[in-house]
This record gives C-alpha cells, structure tokens and sequence, in this order.
C-alpha cells in the first residue's frame, strides 16, 4: 500500500470514504434548498439545514487552479500536479490530476477532468483526477 498520510474516517466522512472505496464520488445536498457542497458535513453550509441527503456526483468537472510540486512529500515524486477542480455540480475540490506530464504545457485551466480513485489501504481510496476519456489531448 501506499506511505502517503491517510485521512481519519469519522461519522461525517464516512459515507464520502465508502462511496470513494466504491468507485463512487459521493457528496452531500441540501433538501430543502438543493445547495450542493463538499467538504462533508452535518448541515448545510448555506443555510444551516440538518436536512441533507447523500447524492452520487457525475465524476466531471474541470482544471480550476493548479501548481506543480517539486518538492519531496511522503508517497510523492516530484514532480506532480496539485489542483483544485471544479465538479459539474459546483463544487471544488483538491486532488492530484494523474495520467498528464506534469508541465506547463501539458496542463490547462478549464481541461476536462474525470475522477478515478486510487487504493491507498483497505479502507481508503482516494479521489483523483485525470483528463476526461475522448477529450482532446
């Protein structure tokens, strides 16, 4: 497995942790509003209902920011792309973009992303990126 730091399951994460380890990009909705959001949490960030329901999101978004590491980091070799990508869904979220050389050129802000999980222990896979299958290379 892998010697990267691995995130603590806890009983608001739990159900984002078994989605990912099932291949599933799980996040959260406000009921009364339909606000989409991520990090997990109990309410709703936007108007603070407890009444929120647990949805699969699509697995696309897009580039929205990035920086590529050279610096040494436990389960890393630099260099590698640090990003925050924008899902269909609105929401953000940090991971590393996988199956792209990590160069200047090679990355673009607003490129087609899907997510694909990486196995890092039995418990946790974790959520990455790659360019979307068919998008222009």
């Amino acid at each position: 497995m892998s010697d990267r730091v691995l995130p603590t399951i806890t009983p608001e994460t739990a159900h984002f942790w078994e989605g990912a380890k099932a291949g599933e990009l799980r996040l959260q909705r406000c009921t009364p509003h339909g606000h989409t959001y991520f990090p997990p949490r109990f309410f709703c960030p936007h108007c603070g209902s407890r009444d929120v329901a647990v949805v699969k999101a699509s697995g696309r978004a897009k580039l929205h920011s990035y920086v590529i590491n050279h610096m040494k980091a436990p389960g890393f070799t630099p260099p590698f792309i640090v990003a925050v990508v924008e899902l269909e869904e609105g929401v953000r979220m940090m991971g590393n973009i996988l199956e792209v050389e990590p160069t200047h050129e090679a990355v673009a802000l607003d490129m087609p992303l899907e997510v694909t999980f990486e196995e890092l222990s039995d418990e946790i896979a974790l959520p990455q990126w790659r360019p979307a299958r068919g998008a222009a290379e």
